[in-house]
């Protein structure tokens, strides 16, 4: 099983801010949301980051007793030239723009076709018949990553396009989980959280 969890709660996020690359450090809800995850978890038995401080400090924050691997393909968009930008001083066209053409790439940034397919590749990678990955029947992996990336890995695994990411909702401090069935793989849980931190 492959579990995706979206990092705790940054302090770019309690602002609203669009929070791409930048580090900004989790807030005390978001420490409080990282810690409360690994009860969503079961056996583990690979922990995966981005290599964002907010990603890394959550995977730390899950206690797993695990090395944690870092894979460059599960980093945040690059929202470019809007990267810190208050949501509401986003124009109203760059919006019009992204929800249209997932190849939409701000300035100096990043398309969500861009994202599906690097996130796509890693998902490919860990699902692969090697035992090592997520078709592992000892426990499952683990990656902690960032809304972009998982909307990415969800659309993968229902056969969906870049664009569904418009069509979720997933909050900070969240668990999603992708099995692997007869015919490829299935989504198994979307946006679960814990039930304390608040």
């Amino acid at each position: 099983m492959l579990t995706l969890v979206r990092h705790g709660e940054s302090s770019a996020n309690a602002a609203g801010l669009l929070l791409g690359r930048t580090d900004a450090p989790l807030t005390e809800k978001g420490w409080r949301q990282a810690a409360a995850i690994g009860a969503l978890l079961g056996p583990v038995t690979r922990l995966v980051s981005s290599p964002l401080a907010r990603a890394r400090d959550t995977a730390s924050l899950l206690d797993l007793g695990l090395e944690v691997e870092i894979d460059e393909r599960w980093i945040e968009v690059d929202y470019g030239e809007h990267e810190g930008r208050p949501l509401g001083q986003v124009p109203a066209e760059v919006w019009r723009h992204w929800r249209a053409d997932p190849h939409y790439r701000p300035l100096g940034g990043e398309s969500l076709a861009e994202v599906a397919g690097r996130v796509s590749a890693a998902c490919e990678e860990l699902f692969s018949a090697d035992g090592q990955g997520a078709r592992s029947t000892h426990g499952d992996v683990v990656v902690v990553s960032h809304v972009s990336p998982i909307k990415a890995a969800v659309a993968w695994a229902i056969g969906a396009d870049a664009g569904l990411a418009w069509r979720l909702h997933l909050s900070t401090g969240s668990v999603t989980r992708i099995g692997w069935g007869a015919t490829g793989p299935v989504l198994h849980l979307y946006n679960a959280q814990p039930s304390s931190p608040a």
